[in-house]
């Protein structure tokens, strides 16, 4: 990985800038001056570079678990490219040691929490900095080492901060872009995992797929909808067991968990869309303050930094997740239900009574489903005023992305839950085969574990569903 021969002029150019500022002792935030609401604090030209390393040292305070690997290089990747737009007055030799830390597997130990979303992800981006300059603590590999030990190890030297630099590297988005980014990627999986986990239960419970019919669809044309309406009747062509019960069928209609799957499943897809169009602009938008502006020389305060656009986002998504969640523990509900399963024995046990089958399974997804609920309350509507009040509006965005990123986990474990019970419940309905494509699902399902013949201990299998959503296994199921 390295950065593109076209942006060099444009860091240099932006440097340049900074460096007359410099040398003509004109008063810029943060480059002569102080933070926050020490702004009107003057800082002389000799002490310029002291100043970004006091900012990266005191604003390294994050709490909490690390990040993982994946959440802080997507983080780093993400301030890599923000630098090299040519709004920050950093050197273009910083931003490739963060290039080349990234290429070498040195990765810094960043807390998961501590940032509020506004001036940026101050905290999560002052311990990318710390490391940048040999403090703090980073993965090097498996192993966690200073900083300054895993760098000399990797054959680099800790970035000494110019004027502005440390400010270039603390102000911005990508910690709750990083870790919320990744969520949404997960859920836009998993929203196609949730058809592929409906299917199979709607073939486990005998349903129509007459609700799919496109002419219902193009009635009310949302491109999801209709999209997902499409999957279904992909997914459950040349169905036998259908077939099996379409004459003398008295149901008009399944529940709604059944058969409005385009409408909510398409709802789910619509958001994580659109979610994915504002991480998508904040991928290449400049995220810190004060701006550099080369055509002119004006160094330009403003907010850029603020993480609305992105907690309002990860909110909306957070809601999302935890309705497909919702929609996905009724289906669970009516698979283990004998009143509303169509002949399957209770709980999907061989032997109902002397056996409990999935009836813990789904006492487990009713519990993972409500703490999603808790989480979904949204974390962008909440304001606490920060740095004595000059920060008096915050977006949250950290905690809504952090939030976020559960709701997504606990969704994988509830849709692991629907396949396992989908796929116990089309034991029942052999030898008819159900549609092609929940038979590939029931295949690789089958793969990761066996038909429940006795009681066994569910977790495992849970787990290794969950983690094989997580892997993609099922997506040549979609």
């Amino acid at each position: 990985m390295k950065i593109a021969t076209s942006a060099h002029s444009a860091v240099a150019a932006s440097r340049a800038v900074v460096e007359q500022i410099l040398a003509r002792g004109d008063v810029i935030y943060g480059v002569s001056t102080g933070f926050g609401k020490l702004s009107d604090v003057h800082i002389p030209a000799e002490q310029a570079q002291q100043l970004q390393l006091n900012l990266v040292r005191s604003h390294s305070c994050g709490i909490g678990r690390p990040l993982s690997e994946p959440e802080v290089r997507a983080m780093m990747l993400l301030r890599a490219n923000v630098l090299t737009l040519g709004f920050s007055g950093i050197r273009l030799e910083v931003i490739e040691l963060l290039v080349e830390m990234l290429n070498r597997g040195v990765t810094p130990v960043i807390p998961e929490k501590g940032s509020v979303g506004a001036s940026g992800d101050l905290a999560p981006l002052a311990h990318l900095a710390l490391a940048l300059i040999g403090e703090g603590e980073v993965w090097s590999g498996e192993n966690r080492l200073t900083s300054g030990n895993a760098m000399r190890q990797a054959g680099l030297e800790p970035a000494e901060l110019q004027a502005k630099e440390g400010l270039a590297l603390l102000n911005g988005t990508q910690a709750m872009h990083a870790v919320g980014g990744l969520a949404v990627l997960r859920a836009k999986r998993l929203a196609r995992v949730a058809d592929v986990a409906g299917a199979m239960t709607l073939e486990a419970l005998r349903g129509t797929p007459a609700a799919f019919d496109e002419r219902i669809h193009r009635a009310r044309p949302h491109p999801a909808q209709m999209a997902v309406a499409r999957h279904l009747l992909e997914l459950l062509r040349d169905s036998e067991i259908r077939l099996s019960h379409l004459e003398g069928d008295p149901r008009v209609q399944d529940a709604y968990s059944l058969r409005c799957m385009p409408q909510v499943h398409g709802a789910v897809r619509g958001a994580l869309a659109h979610c994915e169009e504002i991480l998508a602009i904040e991928s290449g938008s400049a995220t810190d303050n004060p701006l550099v502006f080369v055509d002119n020389g004006d160094v330009i305060s403003g907010g850029n930094f603020h993480g609305a656009p992105l907690a309002l986002a990860f909110d909306y998504a957070a809601i999302a997740a935890t309705d497909l969640m919702s929609i996905s523990e009724r289906r669970i509900d009516r698979l283990t239900n004998p009143d509303l399963s169509e002949g399957l024995p209770a709980f999907l046990a061989q032997h109902p009574g002397m056996q409990s089958g999935f009836m813990i399974a789904h006492v487990a997804a009713v519990a993972l489903l409500n703490e999603a609920k808790v989480l979904a309350h949204p974390a962008s509507v909440d304001n606490l005023p920060t740095s004595a009040g000059k920060e008096d509006h915050v977006s949250m965005g950290m905690t809504g992305a952090l939030k976020l990123r559960t709701i997504v986990e606990n969704a994988e474990n509830v849709l692991a839950i629907e396949l396992l019970a989908g796929a116990e419940g089309l034991e029942f309905r052999r030898p008819l085969r159900a549609g092609v494509g929940v038979e590939r699902a029931y295949a690789t399902l089958r793969a990761l574990a066996p038909r429940l013949e006795e009681d066994r201990a569910l977790s495992p299998d849970i787990e290794r569903v969950a983690e094989a959503i997580r892997a993609g296994k099922f997506d040549s199921d979609l």
